[in-house]
């Protein structure tokens, strides 16, 4: 079966593109890599939340795979809405990476150690209150480019200290000298952090059964109360919103959070159960968050 993949172009988006190009070998398939250009690539230096927020990278892949341009699109979960177009659906989820945050400095030291109005890049609004939360006096600066872009601008002098995703570094095999891992109950991460979409169409009967080999049941239930989480909320690029499932032995744990960067109110919350009901569980946390409040800092975030 030849199986085209859509990807975005950057290094990371073809490593995980070929994560999933390789099971699917093994499989007997021929899958074969097609770069969608988007408009967040175009545009690099333009504020996430102008172009668009978490569907940026998404949007024109998604538009390929309703077109049939091609037949499978692998996402960075983190970056896809919560809803997805109708007549697409996720097909697979594979083995997660590790969720959490690195702080990258670039002379050594911890988020602790950083001097007063250190320079710390980040587009994220969840970062930025996280680290504003633990050191207001440090000054939190936008960022964009790919990580290899980031790591440069930090080298160069441009910021003392970056924020990046574990996962993405762990994947392109970077280990920079001074990186120090945030610790998730105090730092948590983005919805589906770590964890690869693999998105079809849901037409597709014989496609979707040979990408259901590549789904691990423990990323599927932690994905599914995260977005359920997210969806529920309604949150977009303007929230400063974070959540973590964990799957042990059929039962799962969650954690929500909501901050506002505005002022820097955040409330958070846990909730679990059995992880076959993982939406449930992200549903129900996310309606007891609203309930302490959570709905008036997503819609300080939105106004802000």
């Amino acid at each position: 079966m030849r199986i085209r993949i859509g990807t975005r172009g950057s290094a990371l988006a073809l490593i995980q593109a070929e994560r999933v190009a390789a099971p699917l070998r093994a499989l007997g398939a021929a899958p074969e890599v097609v770069v969608v250009r988007t408009a967040g690539d175009r545009l690099a230096q333009a504020s996430l939340a102008e172009l668009g927020g978490k569907g940026l990278f998404v949007r024109e892949i998604e538009e390929a795979l309703l077109a049939h341009e091609v037949d499978v699109a692998v996402h960075s979960l983190k970056d896809m809405p919560a809803t997805l177009p109708p007549g697409l659906v996720l097909a697979a989820f594979p083995p997660r990476e590790d969720p959490a945050d690195v702080l990258v400095t670039r002379a050594g030291g911890d988020l602790a150690t950083l001097p007063a109005g250190a320079r710390v890049g980040t587009s994220s609004l969840r970062r930025r209150q996280l680290v504003l939360a633990r050191r207001p006096d440090l000054a939190v600066l936008p960022i964009r480019g790919n990580v290899d872009t980031r790591l440069r601008k930090l080298e160069a002098g441009e910021y003392d200290a970056v924020v990046l995703a574990r996962a993405g570094l762990v994947r392109l095999g970077l280990a920079p000298a001074h990186a120090t891992p945030l610790p998730l109950d105090a730092f948590p991460p983005a919805v589906g952090q770590g964890i690869l979409g693999v998105e079809a169409r849901a037409e597709d009967t014989a496609l979707l059964a040979l990408l259901a080999g590549l789904d691990d049941p423990a990323a599927r239930a932690e994905a599914g109360a995260e977005r359920a989480f997210l969806r529920r909320l309604g949150a977009d690029c303007h929230a400063a919103v974070a959540a973590i499932a964990r799957h042990d032995g059929g039962r799962l744990r969650l954690r929500g959070w909501i901050g506002s960067p505005v002022d820097g109110r955040a409330v958070s919350a846990e909730d679990g159960g059995p992880a076959a009901d993982a939406e449930a569980i992200g549903d129900r946390l996310a309606g007891a968050l609203l309930a302490r409040g959570g709905g008036d800092l997503l819609h300080a975030e939105r106004v802000e």
